[in-house]
């Protein structure tokens, strides 16, 4: 079920207006040709944050886990996985969980445990979901209890929640709801602080919806593609938290090759950005984003963020890493 509602407003841009960020590094291209990777995970090694992890998808091969100078580390073959994500369940855990499309037809979530020490990914599982195509995948970690849900963003616009219960030896999947968007959608993210569900809907905008599964499967629209602020397709969304429910949601205007914030938690309009400028190329056609506060050493001192390169001419598609205090520089934002 949709419910209407009105789309970020403020000072908008000139159509296509924003500053150049420059990427500080960008990882392996990945093997296969044409589009082939598509979505990051981002793991931060606390005792040492320059360890830290990226994890990027070829959706025509299978995961890389790359470091932080963008060498590739390791590789799991998987077939047609699309979206990844990931949370640290402590004790129990790096919960990685991947979209998986090899069956157009019913719709999988492929899981896995991230070994740190090796740097390599542990598969722990496939698990049917739901009939359709599998494009979107995002996870919560309910803060009440701990509760970790996945959101399978299916290619018609349907969205099923799954709860992942990793009581036992391996995960168990469950489907608990179901939530149903108008035509394709694929990005989503979810704020662990507020609960709260952001959905990208390629053609029409963002969406929200309360994340947990006892709630109305009601969606409120924030943001629309109006080709000024937001082109579409709108692609990948990723989190930048401050705060008790502030912060900025970013998305990938894939059609003008840039990445629109909003600010939260009103969602109105904060600014926009292109990476390009730099001794490493730009990126352009962007799938997948992810960002993630918090020191990972000299170049990104208060945050990664990390998109995904359609056009990584004359090689193979890959990931550039940007400093997230570049990004809000160039914005003049804080």
């Amino acid at each position: 079920m949709l419910l209407g509602g009105c789309a970020a407003t403020s000072v908008a841009p000139p159509s296509g207006q924003a500053p150049q960020v420059a990427a500080l590094a960008e990882t392996d291209p990945v093997d296969t040709a044409n589009d082939a990777a598509d979505d990051p995970a981002i793991w931060r090694n606390r005792r040492d944050p320059a360890a830290s992890l990226v994890i990027g998808t070829d959706k025509k091969a299978g995961i890389h886990v790359y470091d932080l100078a963008g060498k590739r580390v390791s590789f799991t073959p998987a077939a047609r996985l699309n979206n990844v994500d990931l949370r640290d369940m402590g004790a129990k855990g790096v919960i990685v969980a991947a979209s998986d499309r090899a069956d157009v037809t019913q719709a999988h979530v492929s899981m896995f445990t991230l070994d740190t020490a090796a740097r390599t990914l542990l598969p722990t599982g496939r698990f049917p979901v739901g009939t359709g195509e599998a494009y979107g995948m995002c996870l919560w970690r309910r803060t009440k209890d701990a509760a970790l849900f996945g959101f399978v963003v299916l290619k018609d616009g349907r969205i099923d929640q799954v709860a992942i219960d990793l009581s036992g030896t391996a995960p168990r999947v469950t489907t608990v709801r179901s939530m149903k968007l108008g035509t394709q959608a694929e990005g989503c993210v979810v704020d662990d602080r507020t609960g709260l569900l952001y959905v990208a809907e390629e053609d029409v905008g963002l969406w929200r919806f309360d994340a947990d599964p006892s709630a109305p499967t009601t969606a409120t629209s924030i943001a629309k593609v109006d080709r000024r602020i937001l082109f579409d397709d709108a692609e990948g969304l990723a989190l930048a938290p401050k705060g008790r429910d502030g912060g900025y949601l970013v998305v990938s205007s894939q059609g003008d090759n840039a990445y629109t914030l909003y600010r939260l938690p009103g969602v109105t309009y904060a600014g926009r950005f292109r990476i390009g400028g730099g001794a490493v190329d730009g990126t352009s056609d962007t799938d997948g984003i992810e960002l993630l506060l918090g020191n990972f050493g000299p170049k990104y001192r208060r945050g990664l963020f990390v998109a995904q390169d359609g056009d990584n001419a004359p090689d193979t598609q890959n990931f550039k890493y940007v400093s997230w205090a570049d990004s809000l520089k160039a914005l003049r934002l804080r």
